[in-house]
């Protein structure tokens, strides 16, 4: 990795010289590293970081995002709130595809609207996180091998106005050939922290792929919740051998399911949303397997996220491998 650094270093001064880099980082791990990469080898004058709060992110989200780039030593971070319109352009598209192209347009169109607002010269680079097993998965040649068939579309491979701004030679993608466990490792070689390394994978689309079905405000709400739960359980809790379970799991997650399921509360009657808890073992998110729980810590993570969350009363685990399953639902 540290020969990757100066490859990187030669290769984005050449290319890049004195022109502004803006990065569209999400707080994720693959954003996070490049935005340390590129810290590390441009001037901290050439690079914005631009975060959009869409108001599909987790809980709490963008203060976590604000603290974590303000340790990298960022002299520009935008912070662009657009919830409104991520949840208007969603309203009625239920068809998962739709909705990883819709959010993808409108992260470049805003993106677009709000470089203008900043002033950057036409000859800004665009950087992004796109790592490998995005390229695979949205069925774009790589480097090293032919087209493969698409899988899910990402916001920041498959989107038309991504691919103009490809054509154009203003995109950096510098862990495109780097596997999930290869960028975390490039982060350590960067300094950065252990809890921002070890992070769990968010979708670049965000909670739109975790909720099936149409997307509202509303449905965010609890699912956010529902997921800062799971999160934090598996923060706190134990395996046999005295580690964290999040630290055993590559990627969990909970889904909000478009199905509500009769219950009760004390002697009344409910109709509760149902969610699915999702997590799994994997290195690169290529193949994936279900983490085997010990059915006590289901049950009681169950019973908090019905007990806390009152608009859902029934939760279920999802034990679907990849394949014949992809890790995200969506």
């Amino acid at each position: 990795m540290n020969q990757f650094i100066e490859e990187q270093r030669q290769s984005l001064k050449t290319r890049v010289g004195e022109n502004p880099v803006l990065l569209l980082i999400s707080g994720g791990v693959d954003s996070t590293v490049v935005g340390a990469l590129l810290l590390k080898i441009l001037d901290s004058e050439q690079v914005h970081l631009m975060y959009m709060d869409t108001g599909l992110m987790r809980k709490n989200e963008t203060n976590y995002v604000k603290t974590t780039l303000a340790r990298l030593g960022t002299k520009y971070l935008h912070i662009v709130h657009c919830e409104d319109e991520f949840l208007s352009a969603l309203k009625g598209k239920i068809d998962p595809e739709e909705k990883r192209k819709t959010i993808g347009d409108l992260f470049i169109t805003i993106q677009e609207r709000e470089v203008a607002r900043l002033g950057l010269p036409e000859n800004y680079f665009l950087a992004q996180g796109t790592i490998r097993a995005d390229v695979i998965e949205s069925g774009s040649t790589a480097s090293s091998g032919g087209k493969t068939n698409v899988i899910k579309s990402h916001h920041n491979v498959g989107s038309p106005l991504v691919e103009a701004k490809r054509k154009a030679g203003r995109i950096i993608e510098p862990l495109e050939k780097l596997y999930k466990n290869e960028v975390r490792e490039l982060g350590r070689c960067l300094g950065l922290d252990e809890e921002i390394i070890s992070r769990h994978p968010f979708p670049g689309p965000g909670l739109a792929v975790r909720i099936l079905g149409e997307v509202t405000k509303t449905q965010c709400d609890i699912l956010r919740e529902a997921d800062a739960i799971f999160i934090e359980e598996l923060k706190q809790r134990r395996s046999p051998a005295g580690s964290a379970l999040y630290d055993e799991i590559w990627q969990a997650f909970a889904v909000l399911l478009p199905i509500r399921s009769t219950g009760v509360s004390g002697d009344m009657r409910k109709y509760s949303w149902v969610i699915a808890l999702r997590a799994i073992t994997g290195l690169d998110g290529m193949t994936a397997e279900p983490y085997l729980f010990e059915m006590k810590d289901l049950l009681e993570i169950s019973a908090r996220i019905t007990g806390s969350v009152k608009e859902i009363g029934r939760v279920t685990y999802d034990i679907s491998g990849k394949p014949p399953a992809t890790i995200e639902w969506e």
